[in-house]
């Protein structure tokens, strides 16, 4: 299979360096959209799928012959739905209420090309247990600011992380399940890409 090119609508810096790692050539042209409008009453699984198909489809619309991949990762509380928070205070909330528990990462995946009727969509689930926090830990981390852009405020490739995968892939929780996304992008004649060992 020829290697191939396709855009990538997303500004994630976690899920370029992620493609870039995996040998893909792409560009990136992020959607703008009001996530929170489009996401209204929707449970976390479905939030996840609409926004990550949103995203694609916009950005689809303007370069129609191009495949646009898209993608976005929430953490699922129960029924509550966790994105990004929007400022330390909002942080301090979510890892207050995630601290000590188990939780769902979920990431929606879409890939769309409207010049060949390619559209495809799915989302991943992840468990993670994350670890018991003292207010004072929560606000050590706050304070370093890199839970900044990531849903439920933290990253589990963070350095010195407090929280452990359960199940399912790191990727997924990293923001981007690399071995649908390969599965997908590979159905669409893009490659590289190896697959992911499970459980890495």
């Amino acid at each position: 299979m020829a290697d191939g090119h396709f855009i990538l609508a997303s500004a994630s810096p976690r899920r370029q360096e992620l493609l870039r790692q995996a040998g893909y050539t792409f560009d990136v042209y992020p959607a703008d959209l009001d996530e929170a409008a489009l996401s209204k009453d929707l449970g976390p699984s479905d939030t996840a799928r609409t926004l990550a198909l949103a995203k694609a489809e916009t950005i689809a619309a303007k370069f129609p012959n191009e495949l646009v991949l898209a993608a976005d990762t929430i953490v699922s509380f129960g029924e509550m739905v966790l994105g990004k928070a929007v400022d330390a205070k909002d942080a301090r909330k979510m890892l207050r209420l995630l601290a000590g528990t188990t939780h769902l990462v979920i990431t929606g995946v879409a890939a769309v090309r409207i010049a060949d009727n390619f559209n495809r969509v799915t989302r991943i689930m992840t468990a993670v247990r994350m670890n018991p926090l003292t207010i004072q830990q929560i606000d050590n981390y706050v304070a370093t600011n890199i839970w900044q852009g990531k849903a439920g405020s933290y990253g589990i490739q963070d350095k010195d992380p407090f929280c452990t995968r359960l199940s399912g892939y790191n990727t997924n929780i990293v923001g981007l399940p690399m071995t649908t996304t390969k599965a997908i992008l590979q159905e669409a004649g893009i490659g590289p890409g190896t697959p992911e060992k499970p459980n890495v």
